[in-house]
């Protein structure tokens, strides 16, 4: 049998795997639709060893950023455990051959720069609109939720039950195919039922069966909400420490995840078998997509601390 061959099989195999488990796999296709053309041009050279990969991934094809050349070797490195399974002879690179550039850490929030954010947006002009009142209850339902913004702003009426026990949203087809439920806190239900009065009192409700919508009815432009967010967190003095992302919507859902980590951790609960629940709540595939989330900040290390010592001195007890 033609190795070369059956290895476009076994790659049209692995692209199904994962594209069934919701993986969205656009540009890992295109790199492993390029390792495969690469591969079945070297003549003499299969199995497929470790030096070919890393060949390919630092050729002069290759982004030539140290980054990108590891992100090529890392999308090629899961392609070869699997083809390992089918072919054992099959080299795997080790996972540490390229360096990766260090990730800069997320903005995290305190409680008081996300209340001093809502009342930016409770304060935007023009008043007496639906405007003011949407941004701030997006952002706050953002914060309590960790929700996606894309996610948030395709919100539909039937998508919000406020009147469930417990309140919750619903999350249909979002990333990586997934849907789930949400389950809302009762203090972000009360403030969502306000806004969802206001909304039908200024005879909104006719133009749109979104949740949250423009003045036109329209949906709300990710752009301009996210522009507006990171405008306003500057000019509320928000700025990140050295090495660190500026804030930004996205920094909402690092701030949830922590938060929610770091009250597990002072709560003295088991946090391993608790996790695989964050993930879920949050849309992740696996809790190991969850982990990019939980940044270590003086609180959560301090509770980390406090937990391992307790451990300690149970350990000495016993």
């Amino acid at each position: 049998m033609n190795g070369h061959l059956e290895l476009r099989d076994h790659l049209a195999a692995y692209l199904a795997v994962r594209e069934a488990l919701g993986f969205k796999d656009a540009a890992r296709t295109r790199m492993l639709n390029n390792f495969v053309e690469y591969v079945t041009g070297v003549n003499g050279r299969w199995p497929i060893d470790a030096r070919l990969a890393l060949d390919w991934a630092c050729g002069p094809s290759s982004v030539r950023s140290p980054g990108g050349q590891a992100c090529r070797l890392s999308t090629a490195r899961r392609f070869l455990c699997y083809l390992k399974a089918s072919i054992p002879e099959t080299q795997i690179p080790d996972s540490g051959l390229l360096a990766r550039p260090r990730r800069r850490r997320p903005y995290i929030f305190t409680q008081e720069e996300i209340v001093r954010i809502l009342d930016a947006a409770s304060a935007m002009r023009p008043q007496r609109t639906l405007r003011p009142h949407v941004y701030a209850s997006m952002i706050g339902l953002l914060a309590s939720t960790g929700m996606r913004a894309g996610e948030v702003i395709r919100l539909r009426i039937d998508d919000v039950l406020l009147e469930a026990d417990p309140p919750c949203v619903t999350i249909l087809e979002t990333k990586f195919r997934k849907s789930r439920i949400v389950v809302l806190h009762p203090t972000t239900a009360e403030k969502l039922r306000t806004y969802a009065l206001l909304r039908g009192k200024l005879g909104y409700a006719g133009l749109s069966d979104l949740f949250f919508m423009s003045e036109i009815g329209t949906a709300i432009n990710y752009g301009f909400f996210a522009t507006w967010f990171a405008r306003t967190t500057r000019q509320l003095g928000m700025a990140p420490s050295s090495g660190a992302r500026p804030p930004t919507l996205h920094s909402l859902r690092h701030t949830f995840a922590v938060e929610r980590l770091t009250r597990w951790c002072q709560d003295g609960a088991p946090i391993r078998e608790w996790l695989p629940n964050l993930s879920v709540y949050l849309g992740h595939v696996s809790p190991e997509e969850t982990y990019w989330y939980l940044t270590a900040t003086p609180a959560l290390l301090a509770t980390a601390l406090s937990t391992f010592e307790r451990s300690a001195i149970r350990g000495e007890r016993q």
